[in-house]
């Protein structure tokens, strides 16, 4: 097993961060009056100390349009929802959440209401819960992975396009590479970007067409609904175009991962054929490091047969252990959560890693109905990791089109991880694929 990175030290606030929002012209303040607030579902409350680290490198500060801000009393505790600029009643209010870089998982999201039922949703990022102490922008939430393979400060922008450019005209006739190089100079995926530097994680993307249609989902939404974040390929590589990909890859890069399922596709099971023919191909020409599917998990048959072909580990996309949410959130065409399970059931049965690509919302992931249930699917089908990966997606409108019914208060997320930690201590937890070999 290639060696862990080093966690840098744990950073707290001294008092807990004021409020931040922004005017109509989308210019951000801090009010110290009041408190930054804290999201869980419907329940607002202001973070612990402990809670809360300094924004991450490489985060994003977004406005929220139609969303009014919602502070803490710092003398009652109690959350004040703020209907006008406190400092200009004339300049117009948004409230400010963070869009937090990769390898950090939310503890609550930000503190905000809808100023009117019919708004628009807002585009397909998390919101995380962020304040402003001492001269900086403080968000709630903690390191999940140490590993810093997508952070974006290892590259320099114009080297990296110039390799990129060479590399895209040293392989015209291969055209996953030509997508993957418009992944990386458009769209500045951290994936493609390591794949054409030839570090950490290769993506293999392979399936133009879905058999889901996950509300969040990030390469293809209905028009008017709220906009993709990059396009989906158009056409189905075939082994031998993968196989350049991966092979090069694999055998330069120690602890290396080569990815099919990434998100600028659909689901790669409906590729079986292509895929299992790819690795095949891959390890005629090496048994280096690691072959991997993010997926649905939505075929068993086809994932005994990747399995069965030499696939390493299986991410599942999971939003839910609930067959009812699942159900509302991937409005899934021929599966359902119990043929999640039983390609879960395969991969072990096969000796192979399986991880749960679980996805982190607060008020929801820690609902005490989720928790049981999310038990009940690792105690029964024994995944060996959970990748905490933040929900993408309007928190109100999640809600909403899930008509979520809340078990109890929420548990709160540090309370839900440790729970989670003395349940299960063979369960390993963190956010990108590990290698394996």
């Amino acid at each position: 097993m290639p060696a862990r990175h080093a966690m840098m030290p744990i950073r707290h606030p001294n008092k807990i961060p004021s409020l931040v929002f922004a005017n109509a012209a989308g210019e951000i303040t801090d009010y110290p009056e009041l408190a930054m607030a804290g999201r869980s579902g419907s329940h607002f409350s202001r973070p612990n100390l402990e809670d809360l680290i300094p924004l991450p490198e490489g985060s994003d500060i977004f406005v929220l349009p139609g969303r009014l801000p919602v502070g803490i009393d710092p003398e009652t505790g109690e959350p004040l929802l703020v209907e006008e600029n406190p400092l200009d009643p004339t300049a117009g209010l948004q409230a400010v959440a963070a869009f937090m870089s990769p390898a950090y998982t939310a503890i609550h999201w930000a503190g905000f209401e809808k100023s009117t039922a019919d708004l628009a949703h807002l585009p397909l990022f998390a919101y995380t819960a962020v304040g402003w102490h001492e001269g900086q922008f403080w968000v709630s939430a903690f390191r999940s992975d140490p590993d810093k393979r997508q952070e974006m400060n290892r590259f320099q922008p114009e080297r990296l396009t110039r390799r990129t450019e060479q590399w895209l005209r040293q392989n015209e006739q291969n055209r996953l590479i030509q997508h993957l190089g418009k992944c990386c100079l458009t769209y500045r995926c951290p994936a493609a970007i390591n794949y054409f530097l030839r570090q950490f994680e290769a993506p293999l993307p392979t399936s133009p067409v879905c058999n889901a249609q996950c509300l969040g989902c990030i390469s293809l939404q209905p028009s008017g609904c709220c906009p993709s974040t990059q396009d989906r390929i158009t056409f189905v590589p075939t082994p031998k175009e993968i196989a350049e990909i991966a092979v090069p890859h694999l055998k330069a890069v120690k602890g290396g991962v080569a990815s099919f399922g990434q998100g600028c596709e659909g689901e790669p099971l409906l590729q079986v054929e292509t895929i299992e023919a790819a690795i095949l191909l891959i390890r005629k020409q090496t048994d280096q490091g690691t072959i991997n599917l993010n997926s649905n998990a939505s075929l068993p048959e086809a994932v005994a047969r990747l399995a069965h072909a030499g696939l390493d580990s299986l991410r599942v996309s999971l939003n839910s252990a609930q067959d009812l949410y699942h159900q509302r959130y991937y409005r899934p065409q021929g599966f359902n959560l119990d043929s999640v399970r039983q390609s879960i059931l395969v991969m072990k049965q096969h000796g192979r890693f399986v991880s749960l690509n679980y996805f982190i919302l607060p008020g929801f992931t820690d609902d005490p109905a989720e928790f049981a249930a999310l038990c009940e699917l690792i105690a029964e089908y024994g995944p060996d990791f959970l990748q905490l990966r933040n929900l993408n997606m309007d928190p109100d409108w999640y809600f909403e089109a899930l008509k979520f019914k809340e078990a109890g208060p929420p548990m709160g997320i540090r309370l839900w991880l440790r729970q989670l930690k003395q349940r299960f201590p063979r369960l390993r937890f963190g956010y990108f694929n590990p290698p394996l070999r």
